[in-house]
């Protein structure tokens, strides 16, 4: 057998999706298995809303977290991967729950499940809050206001049970990041435990502020985030919806990226350690690890 040009895959390299969504009604454990098969070991799995309603009742939040790991717990069963949970209300949820609660109440109905994603922390069953932030597109004045009221409460939550909070937003420029840092700092939230979930514009280390990016894992984020040191993640964003099959990117996506990298060059194998260990452990506090090429916590 000609060996030239094959490079041996590390057994001990953990590769991670650091932002995934996976519903009952999409493709669930099979796009799990896809990116097992990619050679993916763990998935940081956000929760997200499971049919057409919003929620507008926190025990309808409560049964969200509980659908999003039962997914969790079925996925490391039949593929071996491992797991970590993110939940939180959707930040979106409250403009939708507001057309029908009124906004003071759809408010008071976000800060309480934001307590319920704080105790599914402080349980163990949770490792960040997430997704919390505010919403993407224009809003009233009296919506924008109301969501950094929002998310002022979120960070304080994860800030009391001494966990990361992963922020959906607009996409941010220097400015933007200065911006939400200033806003962490002023709810005493340490930047480092920050994490702004589908990044897309690669900036240096100096325009994020001590923000950690989630850059989503496209060709040229993938490229961009490897010629800066960590903190940084990649993500797929994928949301299993079988309306938008492959949207946001396919599940597989960051393990094809990484496979692709090692083969290309092995000084990449260092680089492949700066997402999928390095800003897990100083992000979260653990290394995700892989021993024999059995995925553990």
């Amino acid at each position: 057998m000609n060996l030239e040009g094959v490079v041996a895959e590390p057994s001990d390299l953990p590769v991670v999706d650091h932002h995934c969504h996976l519903s009952p009604d999409g493709e669930g454990v099979a796009a799990a298995q896809r990116f097992r098969a990619a050679g993916g070991t763990h998935l940081f799995l956000a929760t997200q809303q499971y049919g057409p309603k919003t929620p507008t009742r926190l025990e309808e939040y409560a049964a969200q977290f509980e659908t999003t790991e039962r997914i969790a717990r079925a996925v490391e069963a039949e593929t071996g991967l491992v797991v970590y949970l993110t939940v939180a209300p959707y930040p979106i949820d409250m403009i939708r729950a507001a057309e029908t609660l009124g906004l003071q109440a759809a408010v008071g109905l976000q800060r309480s499940a934001l307590e319920l994603a704080g105790r599914w922390v402080e349980e163990g069953k949770a490792v960040a809050l997430g997704e919390i932030g505010r919403p993407h597109f224009a809003v009233a004045p009296e919506l924008a206001e109301a969501s950094s009221e929002v998310l002022r409460s979120a960070l304080e939550i994860a800030r009391d049970v001494g966990c990361p909070a992963v922020v959906h937003c607009e996409e941010l420029d220097a400015a933007g990041y200065r911006e939400l840092a200033a806003f962490a700092a002023r709810a005493s939230f340490p930047l480092g435990k920050l994490v702004k979930h589908y990044a897309k514009t690669v900036l240096s280390p100096e325009e994020l502020g001590g923000i950690v990016p989630s850059y989503l894992a496209s060709r040229d984020a993938v490229a961009g985030s490897l010629r800066h040191p960590g903190p940084w993640f990649w993500e797929t964003d994928f949301l299993d919806d079988p309306k938008r099959p492959g949207a946001v990117l396919d599940l597989a996506t960051v393990a094809r990226r990484a496979k692709a990298l090692r083969a290309s060059a092995p000084e990449n194998l260092d680089l492949l350690r700066i997402p999928f260990e390095q800003a897990v452990e100083q992000v979260y506090g653990f290394l995700p690890t892989v021993r024999h090429g059995v995925p553990t916590r």
